[in-house]
C-alpha cells in the first residue's frame, strides 16, 4: 500500500521504471500530464500551468506568490491521487510535494549519457548533437525549477531512499529490486498512516481553495488538518470570516480555526 515517487533526468528511464512497477505491483501510474490536468482551474489553465512548469522564471524573486499558487494547486492534485496509497508517481519532484507523507518510497533513477542520447534520438527523431543539447537544456530547467519551487537541488542523493543507476542493471532488474523492498515492509500505509494521508489531502485541498478564491487569492496560508478539524495560519486575517467560510465549504472539513501566523515560513 505504498506510494512510490520517481525523480529522474530527461530520458533517464523514469517512465519505464514507473510503468514496470505499476504492472508488477498493480499500482496506479501517475505522470505530470495527469497531475497538470487535475491541478488546472478556471483561474490557472492547464496550458498556463504546463508552460509555467516547463519554463523556469528568469527572475524568481518576482514570482513568489505564483510559486505559492502553483504549489498549492499541484500539491492538492497529487495528494488526492495518492491518498489511498498503491500509486507510482514520476515527474515534478513528487517526493518534495509529498514531504511528510507516510508510506512513501523515494526513488531517483540515473542513466549513462549514451543511454539518454539514444532515447532522445529515438523518441524525438534528433541528431546526436541535438539530443545532447536537449538533454542538457531540460536538466538545467529542472534544476532551476526545483530550486525555485522547493529551494533544493533535485540531484542531492540525500533526498532519496534509493538511487538506481541503469549503467549496470536493466529496468526489469530495477523493478524487481524495488518490489522486494516494498514486499519486505517499512513502506506500507498503516491505519494511522491512512489517517495522516487523509489529513494531508484535506489540508492541501483547503489551501488550494483559498489560493483560487477571489477574496483570498492574494493571501498565503499554512493549513493543517487533524481528523477533519482544520487550522489555518496567515499573516493577514482581515478576511477571517471569508477564510472560515471558504474552508468550511470543503468536503470533509468538520471545523475551522483561523490564527495569526507565529512567524514567516517561506516556501
Amino acid at each position: 500500500m505504498a506510494v512510490i515517487t520517481i525523480s529522474r533526468g530527461t530520458f533517464s528511464g523514469g517512465k519505464m521504471l514507473a510503468e514496470g512497477l505499476s504492472r508488477m505491483l498493480g499500482y496506479r501510474c501517475i505522470d505530470r500530464d495527469m497531475l497538470v490536468r487535475k491541478a488546472a482551474t478556471k483561474r490557472v489553465s492547464e496550458f498556463d500551468l504546463r508552460a509555467a512548469l516547463e519554463q523556469p522564471p528568469s527572475f524568481p524573486g518576482r514570482f513568489n506568490h505564483r510559486r505559492y499558487l502553483y504549489l498549492a494547486l499541484i500539491q492538492a492534485a497529487l495528494m488526492e491521487e495518492v491518498r489511498a496509497g498503491q500509486a507510482v508517481y514520476h515527474g515534478l519532484a513528487g517526493h518534495l510535494l509529498l514531504r511528510g507523507a507516510p508510506g512513501m518510497l523515494r526513488l531517483r533513477i540515473i542513466a549513462p549519457l549514451e543511454f539518454r542520447i539514444r532515447m532522445a534520438q529515438e523518441r524525438l527523431n534528433l541528431g546526436r548533437a541535438e539530443a545532447i543539447a536537449h538533454i542538457e537544456h531540460m536538466d538545467e530547467d529542472r534544476r532551476k525549477w526545483t530550486q525555485f519551487l522547493y529551494g533544493v537541488d533535485w540531484r542531492d542523493d540525500s533526498l532519496y531512499d534509493l538511487v538506481i543507476n541503469l549503467e549496470s542493471i536493466g529496468i526489469d532488474q530495477a523493478c524487481r529490486l524495488v518490489v522486494r523492498m516494498i514486499e519486505q515492509g517499512g513502506f506500507e500505509l498503516s491505519p494511522a498512516g491512512h489517517a495522516a494521508m487523509k489529513d494531508l489531502a484535506l489540508a492541501s485541498r483547503v489551501r488550494a481553495e483559498l489560493a483560487v478564491n477571489p477574496y483570498t487569492l492574494n493571501l498565503e496560508f499554512e493549513v493543517e488538518s487533524h481528523g477533519g478539524s482544520v487550522t489555518i495560519q496567515g499573516d493577514s486575517l482581515d478576511e477571517a470570516e471569508v477564510i472560515q467560510r471558504v474552508a468550511s465549504a470543503v468536503p470533509g472539513v468538520t471545523g475551522v480555526t483561523v490564527e495569526a501566523a507565529v512567524a514567516a515560513n517561506p516556501r
